[in-house]
């Protein structure tokens, strides 16, 4: 049987590293499928246990620079914040946080080399236009002595990793970020060396002179220093996942055998019951069995107001209990609680691929051959066309400097991060506004979309019936109406019964005693309060008992899609109340935006039809289908995509599975279920239609950021290898000095990973 796994990949530097652990993984025997996302630095592999496991694949790819992160066998033993570690995260992490550790102490040893390199070069050139005086013979000797040295160290010492992608191309035939880099930065420190222990034999063919070890040391200075920045960025595009980690409890105060115990987390089973005292966070999910509290459920749900639970209501880890304390049962632990799917959601769609990476996968699988290829073509013309007009000397200096130049610049680094970042800190972003994405593809197409169908049921309305209208036909105050009404619903298991008893305990109208208490079938129910007989029930009941009714306000009212229950005793009519799913507060607002975003909403609904159209009027929805089955939902949604509309389907995501599963983009409303997650392309936690207008801008604003970190990742190298290459040396004298060739490169990476980081503070 094949197994899925997610493991973090140490040794990763560019998006062409991802494409060549990919191809190699993918030729593995026991391997189906792996994708790797050089964003995330995972690598996400189907595979069966038979044929091969993590360490022999681990050890495939040792030779070419890469390892996995492996999981340690505590955090193998682990269960619910466990199961994230499982995944890699956690120790994903700590490697990070070495590794950047590792090369700030690099760019500490190697920017007061920069530093002196950059002063001799700025002096130089300033001295050549007479700004400054040239330097005396002992500052010349200085640095004379001072840079082959300091260009060894930079090269032998912090550029380690490069000479290592030198070998490993000559050795697999691997190349990458690393090999460009690598060959450049030696080409210029071996070319030095020579001309300076052979200066005298070489003078008379060569320029002595014009040496290239400043260009080595701030090349490796730049790139480094870039690479540590870009690093610490990416730290943070993760933020969401490290944070949903955090939320899980360590330990839970478990009831056995009559007492309260401490018990570590992975040690709580199903069927404990469990006691949460304020301040703490929930460690399973359960359902309350003793007490009752508030809940903060914002960062998983991304609701800002604390949640009631009493008896009854769900316990979901990782929430945080604000006042009381209360006792609940286990009903799901480990990798199956909600914090787990959705720290699990979170993490496959960061390592998830979107469809507009494509173009940029298949420029970085063949870019660092060409660039090879490129800056060898580039040497040569040099050498061949430029000797004539410049001689031999001047031509091999020029040639050289674009040699180098077009290595250093051309780096598929910001190709690569392109797209993941922006992904990442997308779905990151939804995720604290709980909104969880399945995958990318699901978060680019769903910019696209033009049309959207809606549940009126939970979704437009609030799922459950309230009273919404009173009409008091007595001289007694209106809360004696209500609770003689509600006194006698109070035995009834009607929906519409438990809205008025729910309406009377919000306005402290008393619930008392009821004898006598009779159904009517078809028609209400009768009892006595206080020795007096009341009806209650619809308006057959009222004729039989020979009352009047204003069926003027009864239409009205009924036309609204509200229900109507009418009190009277035998000799009286004493008033009524109007029960209807009431709309919720923010759909009218939710449906303006969602017109203002271009889209067409369309209501579709079990519910009858005047009902329907009375809602659909009131919110300002622009086509309404009543009265429909499930599959006529399904239906409706292959209408429209024949029409070619890109259809967004929005349901409880287990009657509308079908529909959910047809639509481009399906979207669970407000349920958290099994069902919900594996159906549906996104899903709302106790969402309302309102987190459907932030996903679309969510979607809108993370494709805005991809298309521009794919325009300054492509506007670097388009304008810095001819820029490079000297192809605008002839025409305006224009030569691209390998130095500040390293300070691009560095700059395209980190204003990339800095673009898709500013989607954080985009409102939604």
């Amino acid at each position: 049987m094949n197994h899925k796994e997610t493991v973090a990949i140490k040794g990763m530097h560019c998006a062409s590293c991802a494409i060549t652990i990919e191809k190699t993984l993918n030729k593995t025997d026991g391997v189906d499928a792996a994708q790797v996302n050089y964003g995330t630095e995972t690598a996400a592999i189907q595979f069966d246990p038979s044929k091969t496991t993590l360490e022999k694949l681990s050890s495939t790819i040792e030779p070419l620079g890469y390892t996995f992160s492996m999981p340690t066998a505590e955090s193998m033993n682990m269960s619910t914040d466990e199961h994230a570690a499982h995944l890699g995260l956690k120790q994903s992490k700590e490697d990070k946080l070495k590794e950047i550790s590792s090369m700030k102490k690099m760019v500490y040893s190697i920017l007061p080399l920069a530093v002196i390199s950059i002063i001799e070069m700025t002096w130089s050139i300033l001295a050549q236009f007479n700004v400054l005086p040239a330097p005396n013979t002992f500052i010349q000797m200085a640095f004379h002595q001072l840079m082959p040295l300091m260009a060894t160290y930079a090269l032998f010492v912090v550029g380690k990793p490069y000479l290592l992608g030198i070998y490993r191309f000559v050795r697999y035939g691997n190349a990458n970020m690393d090999t460009l880099i690598g060959i450049g930065t030696s080409v210029a420190y071996v070319y030095s060396l020579v001309l300076v222990l052979f200066s005298e034999a070489l003078k008379p063919y060569l320029d002595v002179q014009h040496l290239y070890f400043d260009a080595t040391i701030v090349v490796i200075a730049f790139i480094t220093l870039g690479k540590y920045l870009e690093a610490r960025a990416k730290i943070k595009t993760g933020d969401a996942i490290e944070k949903l980690l955090n939320l899980q409890a360590k330990t839970a105060l478990v009831i056995r055998d009559g007492k309260e115990q401490e018990v570590a987390i992975n040690e709580v089973v199903i069927g404990d019951h469990i006691i949460v005292k304020p301040g703490s966070n929930i460690p399973v999910d359960g359902i309350l069995t003793e007490g009752e509290s508030y809940v903060d459920e914002s960062m998983i749900t991304g609701e800002s107001m604390p949640i009631q639970k009493t008896t009854g209501d769900t316990a979901i880890s990782g929430t945080v209990n604000t006042t009381g304390t209360f006792t609940f049962k286990a009903t799901k632990i480990g990798s199956e609680t909600l914090l787990a799917k959705i720290i699990t959601m979170v993490q496959e769609a960061q390592g998830s691929r979107a469809p507009i990476q494509a173009l940029a996968d298949k420029i970085s699988s063949v870019f660092v051959p060409i660039v090879l290829v490129l800056s060898v073509i580039t040497l040569a013309a040099w050498l061949i066309i430029g000797t004539g007009p410049l001689g031999f000397s001047q031509a091999l200096t020029f040639g050289l400097t674009s040699f180098v130049g077009i290595l250093v610049i051309a780096c598929p680094c910001a190709l690569g991060l392109a797209t993941p970042t922006a992904i990442i800190v997308g779905v990151g972003k939804g995720a604290k506004e709980g909104i969880l994405i399945k995958d990318a593809a699901t978060l680019e197409k769903l910019h696209k979309a033009d049309t959207i169908i809606v549940d009126k049921t939970g979704t437009i309305t609030k799922g459950k019936p309230e009273v919404v209208t009173v009409y008091n036909q007595t001289t007694k105050p209106e809360a004696e109406l209500i609770s003689i009404l509600a006194t006698l619903e109070q035995k009834s298991e009607h929906p519409i019964a438990y809205a008025i008893t729910s309406y009377a305990k919000t306005h402290n109208a008393p619930i008392t005693k009821v004898t006598d208490f009779e159904i009517i079938k078809g028609k209400g129910l009768k009892g006595s309060i206080d020795n007096v007989e009341y009806f209650a029930g619809n308006t057959k009941l009222m004729v039989d008992l020979g009352h009047t009714l204003d069926f003027a306000i009864i239409e009205k009212e009924t036309t609204d899609g509200k229900t109507p229950v009418f009190l009277a005793t035998n000799n009286a009519f004493l008033g009524s109340v109007y029960v209807a799913d009431a709309i919720k507060p923010e759909a009218t607002q939710a449906i303006k935006d969602l017109h203002k975003l271009g889209m067409t909403v369309i209501m579709v609904t079990g519910d009858m039809k005047n009902t329907a159209q009375a809602i659909a009027r009131e919110v300002g929805i622009d086509e309404v289908i009543a009265e429909a089955l499930p599959e006529e939902k399904l239906t409706k949604v292959k209408s429209l995509q024949r029409q070619g509309r890109v259809v967004v389907m929005a349901g409880d995501g287990v009657n509308d599975a079908p529909a959910l599963a047809q639509a481009d983009i399906g979207i669970a409303m407000g349920t958290g279920t099994d069902v919900a997650i594996e159906t549906a392309g996104i899903t709302l936690l106790h969402g309302d239609i309102s987190k459907i207008v932030k996903a679309i801008r969510l979607s809108k604003i993370t494709m805005t950021g991809i298309k521009q970190n794919l325009f300054w990742a492509f506007i670097y190298n388009i304008i810095g290898i001819p820029l490079a290459s000297g192809l605008f040396y002839p025409l305006f004298g224009w030569l691209l000095s390998p130095v500040f060739a390293g300070l691009a490169m560095a700059l395209s990476s980190v204003s990339v990973v800095g673009n898709s980081l500013r989607l954080k503070t985009k409102k939604l």
